[in-house]
C-alpha cells in the first residue's frame, strides 16, 4: 500500500475548509434577512425622512421576505436615533436612515456627539435630495435673487430671513447666502419649519429658504415667488433657476437622505442592501413617486456616499465656524 502523504492530506483539508467557509458566507448572504429588519428614523413620524423611509421600506420589503419595521427614535437633533444605529449589533438587522444632520452635527456638537460619524458607520447608499427654494411672497418687490441681494447691500440690516431653527438646512442655506453675498441681514429664528413657514406667509419676514415639498404648492397657487433653488434646478420646479445660475454656487444646503449601517456589518449584507436601494431608485415608477413627494432621486453607491460624507463634513465645518452657529 502506498503511504499517505501527510502534506497532501493537510492541503486537501484546508482547501475543503476554505470552500466550506466560502459556501457558508454565500448562504448567509442569500438568506439574509432571517428575521424582521429594523429601520431607524431619527425623527418623529410624518417628517420628510420618515416619509422616505416608509416609501423605501415598502418598495424593497418584497425582496426581503421579512418585515421592515420603522422605528422612530426622535430627539437630540437626530443624535438619539443615529446613536441607536451605532450601538446596535453589526449584523444588518438595524439600519439607519439619516439626513443632512448626519454631516452637520459633527461641527455643531463637536465633542458632545455620542459617536464618530466617519468611523462608526458604513454607508450603504445616498438615496435622495430635498432641495431648498429661496422664496419671497408674490407681493414682494423682489423679482430676482439679484434684486434681493442688491437691496440688502444698499440697506444693511433691513432684510429679514425666517430660519427654521439653528443648524437646520434652511438656516444653513440662509447662512451660506449671507456669507456668499456679504449682505447684513437679520435672522429671525423659529422653532421648526412649520412655524417659520407661517411667519413667512404672514409677511413677518422678507424671505426664507423652504423645502420643495412645502413651497411648491404655494408657488403654484401664486402666493409665493421662487427666486432660486439649491444644487441645481428642482424636478418639481424646472422653471426656477439654480443658485449657481444666479451667481451663488456656494449656497448648497439641502436635506440629503441616505442609508447607513454599523461598521463591521458583513460586506455581503451591505452589498445586498446597496443593490436593493440602487435597483429601487432606478425604477421609473418609484422615481416618479419620490419626485411627487418632493424628493430628487439620487441612488449613489456606498463608496460614493462615503466620499460625499467626508467632503460634506469638512465643508460644513467651515460654514458653521464662520457663522459661529451653535445648536439650540
Amino acid at each position: 500500500m502506498k503511504p499517505i502523504d501527510r502534506r497532501n492530506l493537510i492541503a486537501a483539508a484546508c482547501a475543503l475548509s476554505g470552500a466550506s467557509l466560502i459556501g457558508s458566507n454565500s448562504v448567509r448572504a442569500q438568506v439574509y434577512p432571517q428575521r424582521p429588519v429594523k429601520l431607524i428614523v431619527p425623527y418623529p413620524a410624518g417628517g420628510g425622512t420618515d416619509v422616505l423611509a416608509r416609501l423605501l421600506a415598502q418598495k424593497i420589503e418584497g425582496e426581503f421576505s421579512q418585515p421592515i419595521v420603522i422605528d422612530n427614535r426622535a430627539g437630540g437633533a437626530s443624535l438619539i436615533g443615529t446613536r441607536a444605529v451605532s450601538d446596535s449589533p453589526a449584523d444588518g438587522y438595524t439600519i439607519g436612515v439619516v439626513d443632512s444632520a448626519f454631516v452637520t452635527n459633527p461641527s455643531l456638537f463637536k465633542d458632545n456627539i455620542p459617536y464618530d460619524t466617519r468611523k462608526d458607520f458604513t454607508p450603504v447608499s445616498l438615496l435622495t435630495r430635498t432641495q431648498l427654494v429661496l422664496s419671497v411672497l408674490s407681493s414682494s418687490k423682489f423679482n430676482t435673487a439679484q434684486e434681493l441681494v442688491g437691496y440688502g447691500k444698499a440697506n444693511p440690516g433691513k432684510l429679514t430671513f425666517a430660519s427654521a431653527g439653528n443648524g437646520s438646512p434652511p438656516h444653513l442655506a440662509g447662512e451660506q447666502f449671507r456669507q456668499a453675498t456679504g449682505i447684513d441681514m437679520v435672522t429671525v429664528p423659529y422653532r421648526g419649519g412649520a412655524p417659520a413657514m407661517t411667519g413667512f406667509l404672514g409677511g413677518d419676514v422678507d424671505f426664507t429658504f423652504a423645502v420643495v415639498a412645502t413651497i411648491a404648492t404655494q408657488i403654484a397657487s401664486g402666493n409665493v415667488r421662487g427666486l432660486a433653488v439649491t444644487r441645481g434646478r428642482a424636478p418639481q420646479l424646472p422653471d426656477i433657476p439654480g443658485m449657481e445660475e444666479v451667481g451663488y454656487p456656494s449656497v448648497t444646503s439641502t436635506s440629503d437622505m441616505g442609508m447607513v449601517v454599523k461598521t463591521g456589518t458583513p460586506a455581503a449584507v451591505v452589498e445586498k442592501l446597496e443593490g436593493l436601494c440602487l435597483t429601487a431608485l432606478k425604477d421609473e415608477q418609484f422615481r416618479a413617486l419620490l419626485i411627487q413627494r418632493g424628493f430628487q432621486p439620487l441612488g449613489l453607491t456606498g463608496a460614493d456616499y462615503r466620499i460625499y460624507i467626508d467632503r460634506e463634513i469638512d465643508a460644513w465645518a467651515k460654514v458653521i465656524e464662520t457663522g459661529n452657529i451653535k445648536p439650540e
